[in-house]
């Protein structure tokens, strides 16, 4: 809950969906677990569009997805690292889509949050702006 835009009811569904996410080892692990890990198809010379895997959890995927479109309305009143990193996504030069954007962040999102659970240490926005 120290990240802005997580509320208690979005924390109980996140934890109550995970369980104990130091059951995995890596957040790669964690990512196929929610189903937002890329598959990639190609046949001989064909190369076919990068898609997520949508094989995991499909509750707690709309769960993240929801709690990043929170995250990007409240951008106003809080600073938060993954609506920055969504902004910097749609301005590049040739811009995210929307959904592909908002699935990068809850990436990055779920990267974040299983680096700080197996750390035991809590998101602030300040200590994270000094660290490399």
């Amino acid at each position: 809950m120290s990240f802005q835009g997580i509320g208690e009811s979005t924390a109980v569904r996140l934890i109550g969906e995970i369980g104990d996410i130091r059951r995995f080892q890596n957040h790669k692990q964690l990512n196929a677990y929610v189903g937002i890990d890329i598959m990639r198809y190609q046949s001989g010379n064909t190369f076919y569009k990068d898609k997520i895997n949508k094989r995991g959890n499909n509750k707690l995927r709309k769960i993240l997805y929801f709690m990043i479109q929170t995250m990007i309305t409240l951008r106003k009143k809080t600073n938060n690292h993954i609506v920055e990193y969504y902004d910097k996504l749609k301005t590049q030069p040739q811009g995210k889509p929307h959904k592909v954007a908002s699935i990068a962040c809850v990436n990055k999102f779920l990267k974040v949050a299983f680096h700080l659970i197996t750390h035991n240490i809590t998101y602030d926005y300040e200590t994270a702006l000094i660290c490399p």
